[in-house]
C-alpha cells in the first residue's frame, strides 16, 4: 500500500501507534484516534484537539466523538496543501469519563506527499 503521509515528527511512544490506511490520495482524510477508556464527551472539542500548520495557523475542522469504539475522528473542512507541514495537537484537556487527564499532550506532525 502506498504511503500518501510523511509522518515528520510526533510525541515520544507513538510511534508504534500511528499508521496510515488511506487506499487513493486525496487532500481531505479523516484522521481516527482511538482510545483504552471512554473519553467525556465534553472535552472532545476543537479547543481541546486541532491541527495547525508548522506556523501554528489553524486548519478548520469537525470533530467527532464515537463513544462505542472510543475513537474520536478530525475530518478537515478545508483540504490540505500538498509538500505543507502540519500538526495534530491533542492536550491533556482531554479527559477519560473519570475526570482523569491525558498523562502528556500529544503531537503528530506529517506532510501529504506529492
Amino acid at each position: 500500500m502506498a504511503n500518501y503521509l510523511a509522518f515528520e515528527s510526533m510525541t515520544e511512544g507513538l510511534e508504534s501507534k500511528v499508521r496510515q490506511d488511506l487506499k487513493f490520495k486525496t487532500g481531505n482524510f479523516l484522521w481516527k484516534i482511538k482510545f483504552n477508556v471512554p473519553l467525556d464527551p465534553k472535552t472532545v472539542n476543537n479547543v481541546n484537539l486541532y491541527v495547525t500548520t508548522v506556523n501554528m495557523s489553524p486548519l478548520k475542522t469537525a470533530i467527532r466523538y464515537n463513544s462505542l469504539e472510543n475513537e474520536i475522528e478530525i475530518e478537515p473542512l478545508e483540504p490540505y496543501a500538498q509538500s505543507e507541514s502540519y500538526i495534530l495537537n491533542i492536550t491533556t484537556k482531554v479527559t477519560s469519563l473519570s475526570g482523569k487527564p491525558l498523562k502528556q499532550p500529544l503531537q503528530v506532525q506529517f506532510k501529504i506527499d506529492n
